[in-house]
């Protein structure tokens, strides 16, 4: 960070997003509660990056994330048309808070810095509980740049069960090479198929909630290096 404040490199999740007309003001410049809506949309990128759909995952957690606090730094305006990059971190995770920091940056110039806490709660009563460990490493590793899904390679005795939750049965699946990709879970949250005599995948499969999110060419890359 150069003079404490943050710069894209600071960031491993990226999201990338270009300013549209109804997000100007008068002053033709952002109007500020966009910006905050910008961080909320790159908290969800976030969660695809970890492999975890948000509502299954904190449903089977046993909680849910409530805001605690959201504050924005202001230090240049974004425009109409603009292209901005959004970088976002897990920056602390406490008994049963969540810190994250971001930049907000056209190119490398920091336009807005935030913070949001979450509190894990219970989702009836509200009550404050202790953030999963299965969450908490996740998050953790991911910041320190660990991989947060693995990886299964086999035949069809060995993947159905993980190729069934993702596609239905097809054809040419008893005889072919599968991947699966598990999350911290051990759901499994994308696939791909080689058939016999192949190099190259056939099909692919992702949670539908976590595509874009590069899963799918993640399983491919898993698939194509046992088969070469």
């Amino acid at each position: 960070m150069a003079d404490g404040l943050p710069t894209p490199a600071d960031f491993r999740l990226h999201h990338r997003l270009r300013v549209r007309w109804a997000e100007v003001d008068l002053q033709k410049v952002v109007f500020n509660p966009h910006y905050l809506m910008y961080v909320d949309t790159a908290i969800a990128d976030y969660w695809r990056a970890l492999a975890l759909p948000y509502e299954h995952t904190l449903a089977a957690l046993g909680g849910e994330l409530f805001v605690k606090k959201s504050t924005l730094e202001f230090h240049a305006s974004a425009f109409y048309d603009d292209q901005l990059t959004v970088g976002l971190r897990c920056a602390r995770i406490g008994n049963s808070s969540l810190q994250f920091v971001s930049g907000i940056f056209r190119g490398e110039e920091l336009l807005v810095s935030a913070e949001l806490i979450y509190v894990f709660a219970d989702p009836v009563s509200r009550r404050a509980l202790t953030v999963p460990d299965a969450l908490r490493h996740t998050m953790l590793g991911y910041e320190q740049g660990a991989d947060v899904v693995t990886t299964q390679v086999g035949d069809w005795s060995a993947m159905q069960s993980g190729v069934l939750a993702l596609s239905a049965m097809e054809a040419h699946d008893a005889a072919a090479h599968h991947c699966v990709l598990r999350n911290a879970l051990g759901a499994p949250v994308a696939t791909a198929r080689c058939l016999p005599g192949s190099l190259a995948a056939d099909a692919v499969a992702v949670l539908p909630s976590l595509q874009g999110a590069g899963w799918g060419k993640a399983a491919l890359a898993a698939l194509s290096s046992t088969s070469a």
